[in-house]
């Protein structure tokens, strides 16, 4: 007969001993949180100005290309530009199964994308708390999966944004979560679904792949540690992650006749936030979006032409400008941790939220390395996979531009730690009272 013990050790790690229905409320309630903001969000993104440009940008346009039948292509708005790598499959063809159902560029639509955003959000939880829990312990996940669902930016940037922001940091905190039970298990279809995690998530957004071999790496030095195999589950992840990427490589090759990664526009945002306009953080007049110039000669040269010279000019000005770029390198690391970026008038009246996100965005970062090194200090391997993330995901935004959305698939992490730091706290003060009491006790008498 099966017992309730022998059932909960056949549990993936970090499931046991927790209240279900605790976690189900901390999702429903962050759900309804997204949604009610959602509920008056959704009429920005209805704008007809520039062929509802506002509503999901150059992954609108492309989900209407992919509706209308004309492939993954026209990116853009005044016209077609052609076949596109300019971002990822995964959101485009969400987007567009969105619009076959709902409609093109309408309220339905625009209401069941930002819901989506909205759960995708909400469930990020679930991740959050496992994750916490099986490094840093129950109270200490309980509050990271709370505060998660009341954190201002995880609201703002999954019910207020149609972008990837919300999904790839679920993706993201679930590729982390999976790394942290993969460092004790060898079982070859953990490894292989980890590969199949990681493919998708770069197909909705390939930076994740600038951290995965390194969390991947962790994990197997884990098990190296513990003397068990390794070797072949890091070659099957690999493969399977390949091979998840790989149709999306093949028709890239096949369209633009030249190997092309998953995305193209790397080069362009080197020059986005490095060239001209010293003032911002970015420059829009690079943008084909921005600048009619620009967007006349993505068409006649064609998108991986014009990406050519977008990457000659960005190599040109690191060159001559190495000064300039390391030092707005140095300040995009600031704006992302602190969301300092200029207190200059004209800076601020383009930017106005920067007044409040500086002191919000600072002390969440301040409260998360406070946690780290207190987590460090109760074990330095707990916060290493943290750390590896933490230091390198963002890496690829110091060199070209940054923006709070961009920080996003880092939040849970900074949530963590945060919540290790309060509930540190909380435990000492709490270990503290009797103590006070003992001592206060004998001064009184001798008063």
């Amino acid at each position: 007969m099966t017992t309730r013990n022998s059932v909960r050790d056949t549990l993936p790690s970090g499931f046991a001993d927790y209240r279900p229905h605790v976690l189900l409320c901390a999702v429903v309630a962050a759900l309804a949180m997204r949604l009610a903001v959602a509920a008056f969000a959704y009429p920005s993104f209805l704008a007809p100005g520039r062929e509802h440009w506002e509503f999901a940008f150059e992954t609108g346009k492309i989900a209407r290309s992919l509706v209308l039948g004309h492939g993954f292509s026209n990116p853009f708005y005044g016209g077609d530009t052609g076949p596109t790598a300019w971002v990822a499959p995964v959101p485009p063809y969400l987007l567009a199964g969105i619009f076959a159902l709902f409609g093109i560029y309408t309220k339905s639509a625009a209401l069941a994308m930002l819901s989506l955003n909205s759960l995708v959000s909400a469930l990020t939880c679930i991740p959050i708390f496992f994750m916490a829990k099986k490094s840093f312990g129950s109270k200490e996940a309980l509050w990271a999966a709370w505060t998660w669902a009341f954190f201002p930016y995880a609201i703002y940037f999954s019910a207020d944004s149609m972008w990837d922001h919300a999904l790839i940091t679920l993706l993201l905190s679930c590729i982390l979560w999976a790394t942290l039970n993969l460092q004790d298990s060898t079982r070859k279809w953990a490894w292989a679904g980890f590969g199949v995690l990681c493919g998708l998530s770069a197909l909705t957004n390939p930076v994740v792949l600038s951290v995965v071999p390194f969390l991947g790496a962790w994990a197997c030095c884990q098990l190296n540690r513990q003397r068990r195999a390794w070797a072949f589950q890091a070659a099957t992840a690999a493969m399977v992650t390949c091979a998840v990427v790989a149709p999306w490589m093949i028709r890239n090759y096949r369209t633009f006749h030249q190997p092309v990664f998953i995305k193209d526009v790397f080069p362009l945002e080197v020059c986005v936030g490095n060239i001209g306009n010293t003032l911002h953080w970015w420059n829009g007049v690079e943008q084909p979006s921005g600048n009619g110039a620009e967007l006349a000669e993505l068409r006649r040269v064609g998108e991986q032409a014009y990406m050519a010279e977008k990457w000659s000019q960005a190599r040109e000005f690191i060159e001559y400008h190495p000064g300039i770029f390391l030092s707005r390198s140095v300040r995009r690391l600031v704006y992302m941790w602190t969301g300092y970026w200029s207190f200059d008038k004209e800076y601020l009246r383009e930017e106005p939220f920067d007044l409040g996100d500086i002191p919000f965005c600072t002390a969440t970062t301040i409260l998360a390395l406070i946690g780290l090194r207190k987590m460090f200090q109760r074990g330095a391997g707990l916060v290493v996979p943290y750390a590896l993330l933490l230091a390198i995901f963002p890496f690829a935004y110091y060199i070209t531009h940054p923006d709070m959305s961009y920080r996003n698939p880092l939040d849970p992490e900074v949530v963590i730690f945060a919540c290790c730091a309060a509930v540190s706290w909380r435990s000492a003060s709490q270990r503290a009272s009797p103590e006070q009491l003992e001592t206060a006790t004998p001064l009184s008498y001798a008063d």
